[in-house]
């Protein structure tokens, strides 16, 4: 769901006031914001559009998950690991998790945990699959996220991203970077698949659309990336 643009920019005004006097604080409270905003118009917070992006969008089975290890990065309040009931291990990280459990997560079967992504709580190694679906340019500093990433995923997990990019930062958005921020994840990973999408209402509207990005026109404007990495 988009907020009216009208309800952003009185948001915006405030938060950015706010802003210049705690960054850190300020994106945590514009996040919470928006889900809240978006509980009281769905009153239920669906978890039923995720399974295809984790999967088929993917080229992933189900049955490719039996018994794995999941981490998802900025999940959000949804249950966005609800449908996995066949992996042994599905985790939700975020910064605001003890948050989410108020606005119904605490009913269901996923973990969550309260931790930001510069600083996973788990050993080297530890997860099969991790994910970050509309989270990477949420974070503090990309870096410390990207070498946590590659810590705690073993030899031959997969990484899956979906990120939009080429947008102006914003409160809860602050980092902003383009299609090479693949290489950042370079030399450990591999890419396996890599698609550039025209961004639309919706960073998962843009990619049900499959629009793909037309390279040749150099307007500056926002994009989605999707990419399945491999660990070597």
């Amino acid at each position: 769901m988009k907020i009216p643009k009208v309800i952003v920019k009185v948001a915006d005004a405030s938060f950015n006031i706010v802003a210049k006097l705690a960054p850190n604080k300020s994106k945590r409270i514009r996040e919470l914001y928006y889900w809240k905003f978006v509980k009281g118009e769905e009153k239920e917070l669906s978890s039923n559009h995720y399974s295809q992006f984790f999967t088929s969008h993917f080229n992933l089975n189900e049955s490719y998950y039996n018994g794995k290890k999941i981490l998802d990065i900025g999940c959000g309040p949804r249950g966005s690991l609800e449908w996995a009931e066949m992996a042994s291990e599905r985790i939700g990280l975020d910064p605001l998790a003890d948050k989410y459990l108020k606005l119904g997560a605490a009913n269901h079967k996923m973990t969550y945990i309260n931790a930001p992504a510069e600083n996973i709580p788990f050993e080297e190694k530890h997860f099969d699959i991790i994910t970050s679906f509309n989270s990477l340019d949420h974070v503090d500093d990309i870096d410390q996220t990207v070498s946590e990433i590659k810590r705690v995923l073993k030899l031959g997990g997969i990484f899956l991203l979906i990120t939009e990019l080429n947008h102006e930062p914003t409160v809860a958005e602050p980092i902003t970077f383009s299609w090479d921020i693949v290489k950042k994840f370079e030399p450990e990973f591999e890419i396996v698949e890599e698609r550039h999408y025209e961004k639309r209402n919706g960073i998962y509207k843009s990619l049900r659309e499959n629009i793909l990005y037309d390279h040749s026109n150099l307007k500056q404007r926002p994009g989605v990336l999707s990419v399945k990495f491999r660990k070597k």
